[in-house]
């Protein structure tokens, strides 16, 4: 299995959130709690266009909610992505899901949040 890549530290977050990614931490609570998953992730494309997913753990396949959420966001056509939210019980964002993230957008926001809703910190490298 490939290493994960190295992810920077979310940073505390002093500042409150845009309108936008306020909206991008409800999508992703919601994509969560409706399946029980470990994480939801929501993001937003160039054209503001929001995707939300949870995370899929089945025998043949495990998919983190933000890869789910890169990938449809690639398959309904984006070419970059503006920010991204991940909500989980984690205390860092996964290497997998950054990835995913940096392959459309190299400064997007990530803001990682607790499951109340809570913005933990945010990786903007």
């Amino acid at each position: 299995m490939p290493e994960s890549p190295a992810v920077p530290t979310a940073n505390p977050s002093s500042a409150e959130l845009t309108a936008e990614d306020g909206k991008l931490v409800i999508l992703a609570r919601g994509a969560r709690g409706r399946v029980g998953a470990v994480e939801g992730a929501a993001v937003r494309d160039q054209d503001g266009r929001t995707y939300a997913a949870a995370s899929v753990s089945l025998p043949s396949l495990a998919i983190t909610a933000l890869q789910l959420a890169v990938a449809s966001a690639a398959a309904a056509g984006a070419t970059r992505l503006e920010a991204a939210v991940v909500v989980t019980e984690a205390s860092t964002l996964d290497g997998a899901g950054y990835a995913a993230v940096r392959d459309l957008a190299v400064d997007a926001p990530i803001h990682l949040a607790a499951p109340d809703g809570t913005v933990l910190g945010t990786v903007t490298e």
